[in-house]
């Protein structure tokens, strides 16, 4: 059972649905590893290897 407790494990995540080509679910999951890193390089890194516009839906 996979567990999200840090960025990393987002990413990875993210990096398996670009692979299997779920861009969206990609992004998303790429969008919450940012979120959760604290270092703004890092947070923008992680969003270019993931471009798109957000699909987060805040409500």
């Amino acid at each position: 059972m996979r567990t999200f407790n840090r960025p990393s494990d987002y990413l990875d995540a993210a990096r398996e649905m670009a692979d299997s080509g779920r861009p969206a679910l990609a992004r998303l999951l790429a969008e919450e590893a940012a979120e959760r890193t604290p270092d703004p390089q890092d947070k923008a890194r992680i969003l270019a290897d993931f471009p798109g516009h957000s699909l987060r839906q805040e409500g």
